[in-house]
């Protein structure tokens, strides 16, 4: 009988060991398309905003001047969460046992109240120009040129990162994929001000430094949200809804498993902390308890591979919290 048991315990860890490979494997699989995203976003906002400034400044646009401090604003935050996705898949240790995946966030609020201390900035010059001359310039035809390709490789950017995002299941990526989306509304609307000055003549110049402060408005929406977002987080905020419906509804599925009782869902990066209180027959012993809030451990770990970790609490079932406070 004890061979038997022994038996058993050792198929029980070894299906736990495989569960767990696997696991590290797609968290792996996660980071680096996560990382390949980023990179790519990284490259592109940087070409782009080198190519806007240069035209802003030659052209005469303020509008597009302002569109390129948001890009190459972009290359650094690009840049700051290549480095948060770095530290993110450092193993925990003995100062961080849930790991370093926090880096992502803290990342994040830092840059954004960066991102909204510029746009301040930038804000504050084009409102200051209203007061001045107005430059009688046109802005030269390939100005238009410029602004009409940012939109298009912006949503094309937006479309790619959504999907992946999606895929994935990266909230990081999605945020990632509509600061894209904002960037091309932004990028049309320093289109349509160039074309109206070119069309209406140098007497409209002022829509010039109006588009401009539709960009900060913009930016400084999108990099508000990044702040919130960073700070529930931080903060140890319930996850999203939808995957809390879904963690808790892979864990009713199993049969051993009479209730659901608490479900916690810390998100922390592009993975999540699971807490989850689950009702189990009173009549069990301690030994089979304990196996069942392993396998509902393995199960939650295999079916979601942006957990990090999942912490089973069981309680008898029924529970009818006699003499015990919760």
């Amino acid at each position: 009988m004890m061979g038997a048991a022994g038996d058993g315990c050792a198929v029980v860890a070894a299906v736990g060991a495989t569960m767990g490979k696997r696991s590290e494997e797609e968290k792996r699989r996660l980071y680096k398309e996560a990382v390949g995203a980023t990179r790519l976003g990284l490259g592109v906002n940087l070409v782009l905003g080198a190519a806007k400034l240069a035209g802003g400044l030659v052209g005469g646009s303020r509008a597009m001047v302002s569109d390129a401090v948001n890009s190459l604003g972009d290359v650094f935050t690009s840049a700051v969460v290549l480095t948060a996705f770095r530290v993110a898949q450092k193993p925990a240790d003995a100062e961080h046992p849930y790991g370093h995946t926090r880096a992502e966030a803290v990342a994040g609020s830092n840059v954004a109240v960066l991102v909204i201390v510029s746009a301040l900035m930038v804000g504050w010059e084009n409102l200051r120009s209203f007061s001045t001359e107005p430059k009688a310039d046109i802005p030269p035809w390939w100005t238009l040129a410029i602004a009409g390709g940012n939109v298009l490789v912006k949503e094309a950017l937006y479309q790619y990162k959504i999907r992946l995002g999606r895929r994935l299941g990266s909230l990081a990526l999605i945020a990632n994929a509509w600061d894209h989306r904002s960037d091309a509304l932004s990028a049309l609307a320093v289109l349509v001000s160039l074309a109206m000055v070119r069309i209406l003549g140098p007497r409209f110049a002022f829509l010039d430094a109006v588009a401009a402060l539709v960009v900060v408005g913009v930016i400084l929406n999108s990099a508000t949200r990044l702040l919130l977002s960073s700070a529930q987080e931080l903060m140890d905020a319930q996850a999203e809804p939808e995957v809390v419906e879904a963690v808790r509804r892979a864990a009713s599925e199993m049969p051993e498993v009479r209730r659901v009782d608490k479900l916690w869902v810390r998100k922390s990066g592009l993975e999540y902390l699971v807490d989850i209180h689950v009702q189990v027959p009173a009549d069990l012993s301690v030994h089979e308890g304990h196996k069942i809030g392993h396998q509902v451990k393995d199960r939650l770990l295999e079916r979601f591979p942006n957990l990090r970790d999942v912490l089973v609490h069981l309680e008898p079932y029924p529970h009818r919290h006699e003499g015990i406070e919760e």
